[in-house]
């Protein structure tokens, strides 16, 4: 039995679930998501709830149970507060900005990075820190860890992106006698 599977995902006011077939649609106040799952999970929506369930009792559809209510639930919270991930830029010389749909990285290398940033995601750069705004829940987190790979944060002086949140464990550096 999925714990996350059998919890019942509430509707808030001002957003709508729509269920055709494989597909759901949620649409909300900050905009409209659509996603098609697998067959083998029965999705259902109830008055002010949508309730996940397997039609077998196999591992292959168990593991999907959770995993459905799991992205239903992620949908239903995006549409609702967009999803924000912020990264910080640390380094001498190390600079980001935002030009129209391209942002622009200076990360030591011999020429600048250029990244192009989705047409669903927000991005801001204020003084080396650069946060990540959209609806999606995955899509912010794949364009985070992609611009994150750009310069991953090393372990002696701390130089690169790392997430706000994230704590860089340090190494001792040389030691003199």
């Amino acid at each position: 039995m999925s714990r996350v599977g059998k919890q019942l995902i509430e509707i808030p006011k001002g957003t709508e679930v729509h269920v055709s077939g494989i597909t759901v649609r949620v649409k909300g106040p900050q905009g409209e998501l659509v996603r098609d799952f697998r067959p083998e999970v029965d999705i259902l929506v109830e008055n002010d709830h949508v309730k996940v369930i397997p039609q077998k009792e196999d591992k292959f559809t168990r593991s999907l149970w959770g995993t459905t209510a799991s992205h239903i639930k992620n949908m239903v919270q995006g549409v609702n507060k967009p999803y924000m991930k912020e990264l910080i830029l640390e380094g001498v010389g190390f600079k980001s900005d935002v030009k129209g749909t391209t942002l622009n990285l200076a990360l030591g290398f011999s020429h600048p990075v250029a990244v192009e940033i989705p047409s669903t995601l927000t991005v801001k750069a204020e003084k080396n820190v650069i946060s990540i705004t959209g609806i999606n829940k995955e899509e912010v987190g794949a364009f985070s860890a992609s611009v994150r790979a750009l310069k991953k944060p090393e372990p002696y002086k701390g130089k690169g992106f790392h997430y706000r949140d994230e704590v860089i464990r340090r190494k001792e550096g040389k030691k003199s006698v």
